[in-house]
């Protein structure tokens, strides 16, 4: 079997982290989870290494400080890769991105490049969402879409799974981007490479326990980056 790493980026997510990570190990007995966390100061970290203490299926990625999504992703791909990950899974520590459907994405990362988690693919799959924020999203990633050209309908959704073959070919360590923005960065990069692409609908369920880490600051990076892919693409420097 292809051994599968679960690339986990945690911020103080002490109430999820316990629960989480045995419902992933639950879904294949192949599957690997890596713990990839920012010096939570609620003591995730601590957590983390519990973990590993139990289970050799767990590994866990400790970083200095709190630099971001696409950073903590970044780092977490390529330490997946050195542990000899030949398919990496992203996903979010917080519920939102279900464990129970890892099993769909790795039925269809047998025939695919990389396979991505929808809440938009038959309408909108969102539950818990205030309206606003719900038609922000929406509309958010109707905008990236037209501007990219991109055939996929949920352009920031961090539910995927990718080959290491298709994440070594398109140096997903050049990725710049944070938040939104390096969703939107890696959709752009899979589609450039000509990656055999299939998108799975799921329901995306609003975190119940800790703080979201979103602001802003990412919302505002997601519209700009899509402008400065289409450029840097023009110009032959991605």
């Amino acid at each position: 079997m292809p051994r599968t790493i679960v690339v986990l980026p945690t911020y103080d997510e002490a109430e999820n982290l316990p629960l989480i990570v045995p419902q992933i190990l639950e879904q294949s007995p192949d599957l690997e989870v890596l713990v990839v966390d920012d010096n939570s100061p609620d003591g995730t970290g601590k957590l983390a290494d519990d973990l590993v203490a139990a289970s050799s299926r767990v590994h866990v990625l400790h970083r200095a400080n709190k630099q971001g999504l696409g950073a903590a992703y970044r780092a977490g791909i390529a330490h997946a890769l050195l542990l000899g990950a030949d398919q990496v899974i992203q996903m979010d520590a917080d519920f939102s991105h279900p464990p129970d459907q890892i099993p769909v994405l790795l039925f269809e990362i047998e025939s695919h490049d990389v396979v991505l988690g929808s809440r938009y693919l038959h309408g909108i799959t969102v539950v818990n969402w205030p309206i606003e924020r719900i038609l922000i999203s929406w509309f958010g990633n109707q905008y990236a879409r037209r501007a990219t050209g991109l055939p996929i309908s949920d352009m920031t959704g961090g539910f995927r799974c990718v080959r290491r073959s298709l994440l070594e070919s398109i140096r997903f360590e050049r990725i710049k981007a944070d938040g939104y923005a390096f969703q939107i960065e890696m959709n752009f990069r899979f589609v450039r490479a000509g990656a055999t692409i299939k998108e799975i609908p799921f329901f995306f369920v609003d975190r119940t326990r800790g703080e979201s880490k979103l602001s802003w600051q990412i919302g505002l990076e997601a519209l700009w980056i899509v402008w400065w892919l289409r450029i840097s693409q023009a110009l032959g420097r991605l």
